[in-house]
């Protein structure tokens, strides 16, 4: 295995607040808005903007996690067990703008299911697309309005985030080392 890290401490910080200042030039202010991290890989993310918003704004905005797991196309596949976690929306969708949050934008898919949950929750105005890596190899025609790094890869090569601690945050590419044979 071969570890390339891509993104430092300081560097996600940098992004999540280059974003966070892209959302609100974009929604003119924070005026209707709302933060949902899908969960897992989003929840830190989530948190980060949050925290990043409120320093630029003064504001502290509503905030959520969605759990897109029985929203899934695969669900039914044999492939791997599909554990539901716990979605957090304590406040109204309707009419609001709705920054959706993930980690790593790869095929589509999550947000795809993603927008179909939220929707379960009511009719926001807008959803908006707010990613820290951009992977390419989009199986649905989804792109993310707020990206902080596009990153190309193979499909075979992993992007792992670290981002328990902000100190040792990381994003690093994990690809296999293959022999050489005859």
């Amino acid at each position: 295995m071969k570890e390339t890290v891509i993104l430092d401490a300081k560097s996600i910080q940098r992004v999540i607040s280059r974003m966070a200042h892209e959302i609100l030039e974009y929604n003119k202010g924070v005026d209707e808005l709302v933060l949902i991290g899908i969960t897992q890989g989003a929840n830190i993310l989530c948190e980060r903007l949050h925290d990043s918003i409120k320093k630029i704004e003064g504001v502290s905005l509503p905030t959520g996690i969605i759990d897109v797991t029985l929203y899934r196309d695969d669900i039914n596949s044999g492939n791997s067990q599909k554990t539901v976690h716990k979605t957090d929306i304590d406040f109204s969708l309707e009419g609001r703008n709705v920054i959706l949050i993930d980690d790593v934008l790869f095929t589509g898919r999550t947000i795809r299911a993603a927008m179909d949950a939220i929707m379960d929750f009511g009719r926001p105005r807008t959803i908006q697309l707010a990613v820290l890596i951009d992977r390419g190899h989009r199986e649905l025609p989804i792109r993310a309005d707020y990206v902080g790094r596009n990153l190309p890869t193979a499909r075979d090569e992993k992007v792992v985030l670290d981002m328990r601690d902000t100190s040792d945050d990381k994003v690093m590419i994990i690809s296999e080392i293959k022999s050489k044979g005859k």
